[in-house]
């Protein structure tokens, strides 16, 4: 399960924080998760979980905003919606468009006190 890793990097990025800053704890952790990530958000919710109950964000609450899917259609030359990577593109049904947004998982940003 990546979302193991994903959450401990996501940690990794709390105590980093934590060091430059001098928080006591983090109230809340927001994440932007792009929907071509491949991030499963519910298992990546249990990871964090676990991954932050012994550190100074083991109370937080961790709010996800999904990022919607968008690509290049090199057949229309138009920026379209998709949900999926590989999709043929939604206004003309060409085969070749390229992912463009919708693909990182990031921190946006941490409530400390």
């Amino acid at each position: 399960m990546h979302e193991m890793s994903l959450a401990e990097g996501v940690l990794g990025i709390i105590e980093s924080a934590q060091r430059r800053q001098g928080f006591d704890r983090v109230k809340a952790v927001r994440m932007e998760i792009g929907a071509l990530a491949g991030v499963e958000v519910e298992a990546l919710r249990h990871c964090l979980e676990i991954v932050l109950m012994g550190s100074v964000a083991r109370d937080a609450s961790i709010d996800f905003n999904i990022k919607p899917g968008s690509g290049f259609c090199l057949d229309c030359g138009q920026t379209v919606p998709i949900t999926t990577l590989y999709a043929d593109c939604p206004r003309c049904s060409g085969a070749h468009v390229q992912a463009t947004g919708g693909l990182d998982m990031r921190v946006l940003d941490l409530t400390v006190n």
